[in-house]
């Protein structure tokens, strides 16, 4: 994977898969402190102790359509090859958090990537999920919760293509802001 959205996009769609009506995506970056954190936590159907060891390797997989799997394991070593660090943590029938701390101005650090079209894709994917994405960079912060959009919107979804596209300019336009 060429930047982090899409392990972001990644985890969020098992999320997805693992039953969430929830999803958290918070981004922390503190360039003075010289880190980067980005958690993906979620309340789906949880992963058992011994599949938790498992999964951090790429041979292993407990979805059928396929024998490997790539996410987790490659989003480790992104994190560890930047000097930081990887913790998943997860309880049946309670949820999993996934953690990954880089240090922000590592010359092998991936880029960001489009954050907008990561949160449009989970969108047209999710339609019984809610996802809160939070970013943080510096002091300065923006939130998009699809459930207050919904709310404020007075729609049952977020699908329609006009609408996808106006989200997708505001949402890149905020997070400029916070560089």
């Amino acid at each position: 994977m060429d930047d982090l959205s899409l392990y972001i996009l990644d985890i969020s769609e098992n999320c997805i898969d693992a039953g969430a009506k929830n999803i958290e995506i918070i981004i922390n970056e503190d360039t003075k402190k010289d880190i980067l954190i980005i958690e993906i936590n979620d309340d789906g159907k949880g992963i058992d102790e011994d599949m938790i060891k498992l999964i951090q390797n790429p041979f292993t997989t407990s979805r059928t359509t396929r024998k490997v799997g790539l996410g987790i394991p490659f989003f480790k070593e992104a994190a560890e090859s930047c000097e930081g660090k990887f913790s998943i943590s997860s309880a049946k029938g309670i949820g999993t958090k996934v953690k990954a701390t880089f240090k922000h101005s590592h010359i092998d650090r991936k880029p960001m990537g489009d954050i907008a079209e990561t949160l449009i894709a989970l969108i047209l994917r999710a339609e019984k999920t809610e996802i809160l994405y939070y970013h943080k960079r510096n002091g300065k912060d923006f939130t998009f919760r699809t459930k207050d959009l919904k709310l404020q919107l007075k729609v049952k979804d977020l699908k329609q293509v006009m609408l996808l596209n106006s989200l997708k300019k505001i949402v890149k336009q905020k997070i400029s802001e916070l560089q």
